[in-house]
Parts: C-alpha cells; structure tokens; sequence
C-alpha cells in the first residue's frame, strides 16, 4: 500500500511563525490570557461537573431561546464577517462554512434543545461486576474536565460544542479563526448570559482570542490546565496541532470520503446516492470526493452519472474509461485521488473487483467515510470489514454521517483516529471514567 499523502490544503494551511522581538512581548500577553481563561474554566469545570441533569438541561433551553431570540445579533455580527471574508479574496466554499442566515441559526438552536433531551453521560455505568473477593467494581464515566477546541470558519461549531460540552459535565475554552470573530463573540456572549442567568458559571464557556496566532499554540501547550484539545477544519490546522501540542489531542480528520458503484448496485439508487453525496453541500467533510464504478456496469453507468454530475456543474477528473466516456472529463492525476476538493470536483475511476475499489480507497482515503452501492450481502460485509474509516455506508449518501443525523443532538467534531473515540463525537465521547470500587473492610 502506498504511503498516505496529504496534498497542501487550498484554503486552510496553517503556519504559526516564530515571533518576533515586537511579537515575543505581545505573545506574553497571549500567554497570560490563555492560561488566565485556563484556570477560571478549570473553577468552573468542578461545579458543573457535579451538577444534576436538570440543571445542566435548564442552561440549554435556556441558550436555545437566547439563540433565537437574538439571532439578529448573531446575523449582524456575521455579515461583518462575510463581508471582510469576500474583500480578502475568500474562496466561496469557506465562506458558505462560515455564513449563517435564519435557517442556520434556528438549526443551531434545535441542536442545542436536542443534546438537552439526551441522556446524561456523567455516572452512566459502562460495565460492572462483583469480584470474587466481595467487591463490587463500576466503570462509571465522569467529565473530561476543561476541553479546548481550536476550529476554522464555522461558527456553528462555537454553539455546538458549548452545547455538548456543558451537557457532558465539561468547561470549554472556544479558539476559533479571526475570519469568524464578530460571529463567535455574539454566539458566545449569548451562550454564557444563559448560563449566568440559570445559576451556572458563566467561564464554562469562554471565548480565547484570535487576534494573535499565538493564542493557539498557547492553548495547545497549556498541559495540566487543559486535559484536551480538539482540532476541527482544515488539514494545515489538524496537523499542527497533531504535532506541536503537548495537551492530549483527539484529532478530527479531514475528509476524502469514496462512493464505490458495485457490480450488483441498483443503479436508479447509485445515481442518487452519488449526486447526494457530492453535490448536497460541497464545502463539508462528508461530502464525496471520489467515485468508484465496477467494470461490469460502468458502460450503462459511467455515461449517466457523469451526464447527471454535468447538469449540476460538477467537474469530472476521471481515469482513461472515464475519459473514453465523455471529453470533457478532465484527466485524473495522483493528487486527485487524494484531494479533499470542498467544491464541485469529484474523482472517478474505473475498476476491476470490489477488491480493487477496496485496495484504492485504502490507499487515498482519510478514513472518514466510505459507501458502497451493492444488492450483494457479501460484497457490503467485504467493504465494511476492509475499507477502514470511521463510518461506512451501505447503500445511502456520505452525508448521513453527522452528529445530528446519528441522533447525538450535534458533534463536536468527527473523528478519524483510533483511539478513545472515532466518528461523530458526542456526549459519552467527552467523557473519561472512573473505576468506582465499593468494599465491605476487604484488605489485601
């Protein structure tokens, strides 16, 4: 297998620079204020982390109504932002990720009333028993503690993860991108006035500044103030924070997420899958990025999808069959294959066996999300053991794999590492545990 190659984002790579002498004495600054936010969050981290259900719930109604409420705030800090984004020459699908409008922000407000009307993870038991000496163990989960969250352009990550975090019994310090300030600042100062008027410490839900980049490294360098940080956008920004941070990192991958056609596929079913996946949102991590069509269907195939991806003004960079089907199909190149396009491009190729389709979406993947078209048992338990990623589809769209739609209430990031939590995460994924051992006198 080839070596994964992450091609250089177009729109989000990520370069904090030494400082200069100037910088050196203003980052001393940013320091302060980072681990100044650190400690007031870790104050608040101990009182909510003990409170009842109700009472974390009352604070998320109360956010939701805030939300609504005054979303004009919310829009006109946003148009701020929009406007600043399109005089810097910002390409559209980031600043479709970072526009809100009334839809959006009612979306936000849902999400928030439904991570309100899930369960409680704090005390869940995750398995139990009474040893043979008389004890009786629990694994129960408990908070993480203070959650640091360095995200790019999406504000509605800022209401999110508030949302998720209070819920699970969490403080959270919010570091998001300066193109997304004024948006964040509303959401924040709304989110923390429905704390504060529920009775709950408002520095749960603080806002780290993102005027200097310093701010971020401080944050992820912050070790035994904050107990984890979780990078959300683009491949620049995660892999920074992979390397350089010395607080544990649970790192949200980006996503180059496959559509294989199999030999045995409906194709009346395919060609919407396909066109949901690619072309329902483009600037989003699950949308799909490649096509894969086994050689037993490609002639009836190949010519409808890539005539239906036309129609809505997707650019094909297909293989030598794609290319032989139509010649306006540009030719697919390596870096192609390993793209995150966040736009109307799609790859697409060819090939001879689901295991072919298997070998090339374990060679280019991110491990985000892959999906199979197939009629065949067999073929969907072949691709579902063997693709590797954090989710996979039989039969149905890319897009489905999203906190809201797994009925978590929202994510606060979708994870594409292995350890601790993979997928969409929710509540129980921020949470640890704790072995709670109860004894009658027992001594060893």
């Amino acid at each position: 297998m080839k070596a994964r190659f992450c091609p250089k984002p177009r729109h989000s790579a990520v370069v904090w620079p030494a400082a200069s002498k100037r910088g050196r004495l203003y980052d001393g600054g940013m320091e302060q204020h980072v681990h100044d936010a650190a400690r007031r969050a870790r104050v608040a981290a101990a009182e909510i982390a003990t409170l009842p259900r109700a009472a974390k719930d009352a604070s998320l109604i109360a956010m939701a109504d805030g939300l609504i409420a005054r979303s004009s705030e919310i829009l006109d800090a946003n148009a701020i932002d929009v406007a600043k984004a399109r005089a810097e020459g910002t390409e559209e699908q980031v600043i479709d990720r970072l526009r809100l409008d009334v839809s959006r922000v009612t979306a936000i407000a849902e999400g928030t009333r439904d991570i309100a009307a899930l369960p409680d993870p704090v005390g869940e038991v995750v398995r139990g028993s009474t040893l043979p000496n008389g004890l009786q163990m629990r694994q129960i989960r408990v908070p993480m503690g203070v959650i640091g969250m360095i995200y790019e352009a999406r504000p509605n990550v800022t209401a999110d993860a508030a949302a998720i975090c209070l819920k699970s019994g969490n403080a959270v310090l919010l570091r998001g991108s300066s193109s997304a300030t004024h948006s964040n600042a509303a959401i924040i100062a709304i989110l923390r006035d429905a704390l504060t008027a529920t009775g709950l410490p408002a520095d749960a839900i603080q806002q780290i500044s993102a005027e200097d980049r310093s701010t971020a490294e401080h944050l992820m360098k912050a070790r035994g103030l904050v107990d984890l940080v979780i990078p959300r956008g683009g491949a620049g920004l995660i892999k920074v924070v992979v390397e350089q941070s010395t607080v544990p990192v649970i790192e949200t991958g980006v996503g180059n997420c496959h559509v294989y056609v199999d030999e045995f596929a409906d194709l009346d079913m395919a060609l919407d899958i396909v066109i949901n996946s690619k072309t329902d949102r483009t600037s989003v991590c699950n949308s799909a990025e490649s096509l894969l069509v086994h050689k037993a269907v490609a002639d009836t195939f190949v010519p409808r999808v890539i005539e239906a991806l036309r129609q809505r003004d997707v650019v094909i960079h297909g293989d030598e069959a794609f290319q032989a089907a139509d010649r306006e199909v540009v030719p697919a190149t390596e870096d192609d294959y390993f793209r995150e396009y966040l736009s109307l491009d799609i790859a697409a190729r060819v090939v001879d066996s689901i295991e072919e389709a298997i070998t090339h979406i374990r060679t280019y993947s991110s491990g985000h999300t892959e999906a199979i078209v197939t009629g065949s048992l067999p073929a969907s338990q072949r691709f579902a053991l063997a693709v590797d990623a954090a989710a996979v589809m039989i039969n149905a769209s890319t897009r489905f794999t999203d906190g809201g739609e797994f009925g978590f209430g929202a994510e606060i990031g979708i994870s594409t590492q292995k350890l601790h939590a993979r997928g969409p995460m929710g509540l129980p994924e921020m949470t640890t545990t704790t072995y709670v051992v109860t004894g009658t006198g027992q001594t060893r």
